[in-house]
């Protein structure tokens, strides 16, 4: 069984600290959940994962099975099973969705033996479908535009359609209810529970407990001032939506203090 184990995490944006030694353990099988008031660095915690270029890691590390992701580019902690579903995914004019996941696909087997010749149109059309009828998608879906003209929702489905298409160890979903109505939402969580198994880890980051009344988490985890400040079951997130964050931040400031 796989972990992506985070030890005592400190990222800077501009100089400007955000994560303050965040540690966390997710395993595959496992449905994590982070939660927090706005600003205390839960997408930092996403982008950072990923390797975007304007979060500097000043200390601390990301094992994946005993390795530290930090010293991968980008593309090799995907190729290494990291999956990272945005908040704000981008809109790609000209390139449908089935050309976006079998260029996707292909990337990743050329990586391992640069001699591939790539997935075959029939054995990729085959692939998608199944993916796509398991996932309730209209096969339609696949001929449009990558988030071009897609609904809030619709762009979260297609997120969840390159997780299940590109099967990752472990999953970060970047506030995937950010923007979405209580039937977009419902859709979207039912997309991630039909792919959750032993084989995949997910990180769930939200604000609001409503998401988790569709994916049920196995530790919820709140988010203060770039560290862990609280963790616990599903019972956690009803208690902050019933008391709010207040009964931490004092928790928090001692811990800082």
């Amino acid at each position: 069984m796989s972990q992506l184990e985070i030890k005592d995490l400190h990222v800077s944006i501009e100089d400007k600290e955000i994560l303050k030694g965040l540690t966390l353990t997710l395993k595959q099988g496992e449905t994590h959940a982070i939660m927090g008031p706005n600003g205390t660095g839960k997408s930092t915690l996403a982008y950072t994962l990923m390797g975007h270029p304007n979060y500097t890691v000043t200390s601390g590390e990301a094992l994946l099975d005993g390795e530290n992701i930090f010293d991968m580019e980008p593309d090799e902690r995907s190729r290494a099973g990291i999956f990272l579903a945005f908040q704000y995914p981008v809109a790609i004019p000209g390139v449908t969705v089935a050309n976006f996941l079998r260029s996707a696909i292909n990337a990743r087997r050329r990586a391992e033996k640069p001699d591939d010749k790539g997935i075959s149109i029939a054995e990729f059309r085959k692939l998608l479908k199944g993916k796509m009828d398991a996932l309730k998608m209209d096969n339609a879906f696949a001929g449009r535009y990558l988030n071009d003209g897609f609904s809030g929702g619709e762009k979260k489905r297609a997120e969840i359609l390159q997780m299940a298409t590109l099967q990752p160890r472990f999953a970060i979903l970047d506030e995937t209810d950010s923007g979405l109505d209580i039937d977009a939402l419902r859709i979207v969580a039912d997309g991630v529970n039909a792919l959750s198994g032993p084989d995949l880890g997910t990180l769930v980051i939200t604000h609001y407990q409503r998401l988790l009344n569709y994916i049920k988490p196995d530790f919820v985890h709140v988010m203060m001032n770039g560290r862990i400040v609280e963790s616990g079951g599903a019972d956690l997130a009803l208690h902050l939506e019933e008391k709010g964050y207040d009964w931490l931040r004092e928790k928090a400031a001692e811990e800082v203090a």
